[in-house]
């Protein structure tokens, strides 16, 4: 197969200092922008921060509610345990609690949902529950109930990355702003 006209043949190289190749590679060169890199970057992590603050502000809200209705509207149920699974500790050496499944009816619809706490419960068992009316899928128990709190944490967090992810982005288009509008 010949070269098209005009087409030179492959460039050969030469050794370099202390041996090493030196040659040039046809085709387009590679040039990196590292300021507008950097300025990708930072746009991500800053909308990272905010898309996280804003998920931890929707989920203490979530978590909030639930705890409200279950103390509101909380209706109390007998739910049977279904079974049991031991959770291991970090070296699989023991068990570091468990995470048991029960089955109640409410309203005529029967439901099988997560018993909240690490307790082991034997099978068929019959435990005390709690139901919100308005969604009879979350099921607690009345000690959960009793002793769980709304948490402002979730709340306090999460405002304050996206706080700080859209202060630091706006003071950061400002300054750039700036400097484009003084060059």
């Amino acid at each position: 197969m010949s070269a098209p006209e005009g087409a030179e043949g492959p460039e050969t190289a030469q050794d370099g200092p202390a041996g090493q190749p030196v040659g040039t590679l046809r085709g387009a060169g590679v040039q990196v922008d590292t300021a507008r890199a950097a300025r990708v970057v930072v746009t991500l992590a800053l909308v990272g921060l905010v898309v996280v603050g804003a998920l931890l502000l929707v989920a203490g809200y979530r978590k909030n509610s639930q705890i409200d209705a279950l103390r509101s509207s909380g209706v109390p149920v007998q739910v049977t345990v279904v079974h049991c699974l031991g959770l291991i500790g970090g070296t699989g050496s023991s068990p570091a609690g468990y995470e048991c499944t029960g089955s109640y009816s409410f309203h005529g619809q029967h439901f099988t949902e997560g018993i909240p706490g690490s307790a082991l419960y034997p099978d068929g068992r019959v435990i005390a529950g709690v139901v919100a009316s308005g969604d009879p899928g979350l099921l607690s128990t009345p000690a959960a109930v009793a002793t769980s709190q709304d948490s402002s944490t979730l709340y306090v967090i999460g405002a304050a990355m996206v706080v700080v992810g859209l202060g630091v982005g706006g003071w950061l288009a400002l300054a750039r702003r700036r400097r484009d509008l003084s060059t």
